[in-house]
């Protein structure tokens, strides 16, 4: 009898009967309980693994209906010796690293780049602080909505019409639920044969770049920008011109006239999450209608703006057919499909149709009926009303963290979405922060894979919020702020008792009183506070002073105190201060320097 064990993984999201069941047919197709082997009986594994008898009895039963065990009457349960006829089999290969580098890689026509991508713990579920973007947790998933939408889809009436009949064309009805639900929300009008089905955005953009890019074609993409989309054309050994970018997106400039083909991410710049301004996108057209180019339009991230109205596609604006546009069903959605879709001109359409064959064949047309009902029956548009809802919560709470812990934070200005790129002081090391944070259970992306050429003189890294739920937010804010402390070291500046602009007792009094401060907000808006004489306090925020809130502030042991109603929490903060001319700064109840401001006394 076979006594070899097989163990139960706690954290595995598979239940105990089909945890017994995976683990025993890998071990019969692997060869750990050859053909002919008797296994366990059912109380004896079931005494192994802690389990249940009746579990183990269930799992042998299935196993035997399907040929992989056999039960002999009076003797026990056997490995079935027919369930392998017909493989080959396998020999283990040796641990040992064979050097054959030189063989192989003379063989190869092109290679991907081999400098290190940034990769996410396959574990970062276990994380409290997971501050990751392109991942979602488990509640945004609309789980019962798709599996409504995956039943009807696998229903008779369905698979009869021809659903899964091979071919090249993508499923009518998620094209037009594309054209008239999906697109029009980014102000695009298309015919059917204006747009292919994908395996999702990447398997679109590698579809483009074969079609559009080899040597003799030069290719602007932005800079910092999208590692996989510069990877393909790489691939392709294209001319790459890197494009600067700034808080506006992609620079529109000469450097551009010599490009046949631009790549750009407008709605939320891949890494930085700014969004292209309407001049500048007005600007990239005229610039390619007047030089005959062609934009791939990479919307990735429908535009999701929380603070004003979402602009609309480039491809909405294009007068010339110019513009490629490409996009995806919610990343959200992953894991029940990967659908993306190519909008464009008839004529590449066909193109990448009949390349589409050679290199996937089809996207599923299961699948892409799944997508079909799941528009048709409004689950699309109430579950990205949910999401939109969920995602603006949490991009304020991390917004309003990032601002509370400032001065360690700065960020490029941003509108919306889903991330935040950060910028952090230029000592800290951001590879080490990166490191030292997960250590302590917070995940963040540092920005060195996003340059293709040397890091332009700033220390940045990204943190999303799809991946963590709102309430963990600000502690996971806090405990990176925390762990900056402890890289600086010693380079913080702390407050000198005997500094002749610290203000204390009545001076700190006087000076406050009827003060207005101005300064910048961690993400760049103007900020202004006014301290009334009667003890209230005042401020807006924002171009438009949009944000406003009000307060208190008072005067205790040599400190500045205040207390918004709303900002920073609503907590009580302390502070020293020094004021030398018009610049004022604050040091905490450590008396370590946390911010700064222009402030201008009343002259009463």
């Amino acid at each position: 009898m076979t006594e070899a064990l097989i163990y139960l993984d706690p954290d595995s999201n598979l239940n105990l009967q089909s945890q017994i069941r995976q683990k025993l047919v890998d071990a019969i197709l692997i060869g750990t309980f050859p053909g002919g082997s008797r296994l366990p009986s059912s109380r004896k594994l079931a005494e192994q693994l802690g389990v249940a008898r009746n579990t183990v009895v269930l799992v042998y039963e299935q196993l035997i209906d399907e040929g992989f065990l056999e039960s002999r009457e009076r003797s026990g349960i056997y490995v079935n010796k027919g369930i392998l006829q017909g493989r080959i089999g396998f020999h283990r290969r040796s641990s040992r690293r064979v050097e054959v580098d030189t063989h192989w890689r003379k063989r190869f026509c092109s290679q991907t780049d081999d400098k290190p991508q940034f990769q996410w713990p396959d574990d970062w579920q276990k994380h409290p602080y997971p501050f990751m973007d392109g991942h979602f947790d488990a509640s945004l998933y609309p789980t019962t909505q798709w599996r409504e939408s995956s039943r009807m889809a696998l229903g008779t009436r369905d698979l009869s019409t021809g659903l899964v009949a091979d071919g090249n064309t993508d499923d009518p009805s998620l094209l037009e639920e594309i054209r008239t639900k999906m697109l029009p929300r980014r102000g695009i009008n298309a015919a059917l044969d204006e747009i292919l089905i994908t395996l999702g955005e990447q398997n679109a953009l590698y579809m483009l770049a074969h079609l559009l890019v080899d040597e003799t074609v030069s290719v602007a993409i932005e800079e910092p920008g999208n590692p996989r989309m510069r990877q393909l054309l790489a691939l392709r050994k294209a001319k790459i011109v890197l494009q600067p970018v700034d808080e506006n997106g992609m620079l529109i400039n000469t450097r551009l006239d010599d490009t046949q083909l631009l790549y750009v991410t407008p709605s939320h710049q891949v890494p930085t999450a700014v969004t292209m301004a309407t001049q500048r996108r007005q600007a990239l057209l005229k610039k390619a209608h007047e030089l005959d180019q062609l934009i791939i339009e990479d919307d990735f991230e429908h535009e999701s703006n929380f603070l004003g109205q979402p602009h609309p596609a480039l491809r909405s604006m294009d007068k010339d057919n110019r513009v490629i546009y490409v996009s995806a069903l919610p990343r959200v959605l992953s894991p029940g499909l990967r659908i993306g879709f190519i909008v464009a001109a008839p004529e590449l359409i066909r193109e990448a149709r009949k390349l589409r064959r050679l290199v996937i064949g089809q996207p599923s047309l299961v699948s892409q009926r799944t997508a079909a009902f799941f528009l048709s029956l409004g689950h699309y548009d109430s579950f990205m009303a949910r999401l939109h809802q969920e995602m603006n919560q949490r991009w304020l709470e991390l917004r309003d963290a990032l601002n509370h812990y400032r001065p360690y934070f700065t960020t490029m200005p941003n509108k919306g979405g889903s991330v935040f790129w950060v910028l952090c002081p230029q000592h800290i090391d951001v590879e080490t922060l990166a490191i030292e944070a997960a250590k302590r259970g917070i995940l963040i992306e540092p920005d060195s894979h996003y340059y293709a050429g040397k890091r332009q003189s700033k220390n940045c890294f990204r943190m999303g919020v799809t991946s963590i739920p709102r309430e963990s937010i600000r502690e996971g804010v806090e405990r990176l702020r925390e762990l900056m402390w402890e890289l600086e070291s010693g380079k913080s500046e702390f407050l000198n008792e005997d500094d002749p602009d610290l203000l204390r007792g009545n001076e700190l009094q006087r000076v406050m009183s009827g003060s207005t401060w101005i300064y910048k907000t961690v993400y760049g808006d103007p900020c202004t506070f006014e301290l009334h004489e009667d003890g209230t306090l005042s401020g807006w925020a924002g171009h438009a002073n949009e944000e406003r809130d009000n307060g208190k502030w008072w005067i205790k042991d040599d400190r500045w105190y205040r207390q918004w109603n709303e900002w920073a929490y609503g907590e009580i903060s302390s502070f020293y201060i020094t004021v030398k001319g018009h610049h004022l700064r604050l040091f905490n109840k450590e008396k370590r320097l946390v911010d700064s401001a222009i402030i201008h006394i009343y002259q009463g």
